[in-house]
């Protein structure tokens, strides 16, 4: 099964071939929340999301939930792969660097070229300007699409301070 996604100028394309994957990709688990005789209201999560919440607001906690949520997720499932103390030696690096050098002022000079991009997660994108000077393979921005479009990210602003 072939998945292609296009975004912004920039093409995402990935092929499924494992009938597993097609499986875990479209996997959903349903939570009942809160229901009447009349009516029930179930939450639906989507199973990749759900591997690494408990882990992200483990997290949070002991960040005091000073860090987005999104970013602990980010960096948990995608690029620690559930290494909770890479995680959390990641995010110490990276909040020491945040207010080295003026960073998050040279991230506020080019926020516009984010947000074109519909990379609005200011943690995210701040943290890919951080990433990309280890990785130089890609761009801040194209670190930044990846992760906010192409990853997704679980937790509304309700949620951050969970």
């Amino acid at each position: 099964m072939y998945h292609g996604y296009l975004h912004s100028k920039m093409s995402v394309k990935f092929c499924l071939q494992d009938e597993k994957a097609q499986k875990e990709v479209k996997a959903w688990n349903a939570k009942v929340e809160s229901e009447d005789e009349y009516t029930q209201m179930t939450l639906l999560t989507w199973v990749v999301y759900d591997q690494y919440i408990q882990q992200t607001m483990q997290l949070s906690a002991m960040w005091n939930h000073e860090i987005d949520a999104n970013l602990i997720y980010a960096l948990l499932s995608y690029l620690c792969k559930g290494d909770v103390n890479k995680t959390n030696m990641l995010l110490f690096v990276f909040e020491q660097w945040r207010f080295q050098d003026n960073n998050e002022q040279k991230y506020k000079d080019i926020i516009n070229t984010f947000l074109k991009r519909r990379c609005c997660n200011h943690n995210i994108n701040l943290f890919c300007m951080f990433f990309s000077e280890i990785d130089k393979g890609r761009t801040a921005i194209e670190h930044a699409t990846l992760t906010t479009i192409n990853n997704g990210l679980p937790f509304v602003s309700k949620n951050k301070n969970l």
